[in-house]
């Protein structure tokens, strides 16, 4: 049933469509914030994949080897959760 969903007529007619409903003036702009909308999502994603890249786990030190036990402060047992969050400072 859709084995050739989009052949050239499909395409041709979601055209003249798109072009009626919004008109030839709205067009170019819609392109247009269309098009710096995905350079924004490229710019963002980019800075994520290096964000990540900077926090992996081989550059930071566990949180269990920077506790250190003295007078004032305990180890930590099993019965106290040690939790660490991704850019919280330690």
């Amino acid at each position: 049933m859709l084995r050739n969903g989009l052949e050239p007529w499909h395409l041709l007619i979601l055209a003249v469509v798109v072009v009626v409903l919004f008109g030839s003036r709205k067009l170019p702009d819609t392109a247009r914030s269309l098009g710096k909308s995905l350079r924004i999502l490229r710019s963002e994603a980019k800075a994520m994949k290096e964000e990540i890249g900077k926090d992996s786990p081989a550059t930071t030190a566990p949180a269990a080897a920077t506790t250190t036990a003295g007078p004032d402060r305990g180890t930590a047992s099993a019965s106290e959760p040690t939790t660490v969050r991704a850019g919280a400072d330690v």
